[in-house]
């Protein structure tokens, strides 16, 4: 029927669904039947609408390195039930590669697998796909991306990384003096405080789309300005912040955070640099066999949970560049507030002093210390977030930890604050 329908989701145990619905805005624009499942959807889910609708095609979408295990088993699944022949799947999201989808995946699913990097390659894939099942003369599928580096017959030699132990860090820099010890909480932050802190460059360009400056001039900083009154005058931001700070010790690979009595309270496990410094994001903090002990920060920021409610009415509408304004802005506002309060920190910590004059020099962190968000290379582990909510206790400002591991509201940030001098961003591969 018309052009053909397409079930599409974000599966199971992940949240972010912008991408999936700028596919969904695509296709419909361009006369296919679209069936949004929405996100966290499990494969039964999925099968189930692909067979109610009679989809001619499934569409799944994750932003986790998780998500990618999950499209895997998703497959298999689909293989199981013998219903991979039945069925072509268009895979998408930042943690997928092209050539992970279409050699690896493409191996073990029975049926066809591609990858879209964007919504407009997955309006192409969707065309093609239609115009093979329906037997348009000549219609092909793309060609599948050939890896650059053919497998190997015979093991290659990998050499033995560096060894070694702790980095070169310095471990003789003056440790700040906290002004309180524990949690405290602050609500109702207003916008202007924070909205000077919003990186223009990441919206306009990364969220919006905008790449010249003569259209950011003309077209972008009006429609920002028109957004920043909205959210003001409706009342759709709830910006408020849970941050701490902790003693703590390190030893070797972990970072111990202590109880008032000294005692181990939690404690964090990070990776290690293979070969080089062979940096830890441990090494930031006085060593257990110095006797000294350290101080560490959390933070939990979050601008409510209103905004999001009103970028999916406005999906809901049709109004989709009003959507994709305000969930880019919204993204952007949450990490603005983020650094705002990090900001916050340094100047508590007496650290502000190297702070630079610009924002653009905020935005290169060309201040003391760093503020490192769960996920990242020098802390992939999202497990972790349950220790942060553990001591931050973040359902006190409306944040709530998922099962997965994902903070709700969406647009709600957590780091580990560090005040070291030598901490910066760093790959620990």
């Amino acid at each position: 029927e018309g052009k053909g329908t397409i079930v599409l989701a974000t599966v199971r145990g992940d949240v972010h669904d912008i991408g999936k619905n700028l596919v969904d805005i695509i296709l419909s624009n361009n006369g296919y039947n679209v069936v949004n499942l929405g996100i966290k959807q499990p494969v039964s889910a999925i099968l189930d609408a692909a067979q109610e609708h009679r989809a001619d095609v499934i569409g799944m979408s994750g932003l986790l390195v998780k998500s990618t295990v999950i499209m895997k088993e998703n497959l298999e699944e689909l293989n199981s039930r013998g219903m991979a022949a039945d069925y072509p799947v268009i895979l998408g999201g930042a943690a997928l590669t092209r050539a992970y989808v279409e050699q690896d995946l493409h191996e073990i699913y029975q049926g066809e697998v591609r990858y879209a990097r964007d919504a407009f390659e997955g309006l192409r894939l969707m065309d093609a796909l239609m115009a093979v099942k329906r037997g348009v003369p000549g219609a092909t599928l793309p060609a599948l991306k050939q890896r650059r580096v053919a497998k190997r017959d015979t093991p290659l030699m990998v050499s033995e990384p560096e060894r070694g132990g702790r980095s070169d860090v310095a471990v003789d820099n003056p440790v700040p003096a906290p002004p309180f010890w524990g949690t405290r909480v602050i609500k109702g932050i207003p916008l202007k405080d924070y909205a000077s802190w919003l990186d223009e460059t990441a919206l306009f360009k990364g969220q919006w789309g905008l790449k010249d400056a003569a259209t950011i001039d003309s077209d972008g900083r009006p429609r920002l300005r028109g957004w920043l009154d909205r959210l003001h005058t409706d009342g759709l931001l709830e910006a408020a912040v849970v941050h701490g700070y902790f003693r703590c010790v390190s030893k070797g690979d972990d970072l111990i955070v202590l109880d008032e009595d000294g005692g181990e309270r939690t404690r964090f496990t990070f990776p290690r640099q293979r070969r080089g410094r062979r940096l830890c994001l441990a090494d930031f903090f006085r060593p257990e066999e110095s006797g000294e002990t350290d101080v560490v920060g959390f933070q939990v920021v979050t601008v409510g949970n209103r905004i999001g409610e009103e970028t999916a009415r406005l999906f809901a509408a049709d109004s989709y560049r009003a959507y994709m304004e305000l969930h880019g802005l919204s993204v952007q506002l949450a990490e603005a507030l983020a650094e705002y309060w990090h900001a916050r920190v340094r100047s508590e910590l007496g650290i502000a002093a190297s702070d630079p004059a610009s924002m653009d020099g905020m935005f290169r962190t060309e201040y003391q210390g760093c503020r490192y968000s769960l996920g990242y290379p020098a802390c992939p582990d999202l497990e972790d977030r349950a220790k942060i909510a553990d001591l931050l206790r973040p359902e006190r400002i409306g944040v709530v930890l998922s099962e997965e591991f994902q903070l709700h509201p969406e647009q709600s940030t957590d780091a580990i604050v560090v005040h070291h001098p030598e901490a910066n961003y760093f790959n620990a591969r």
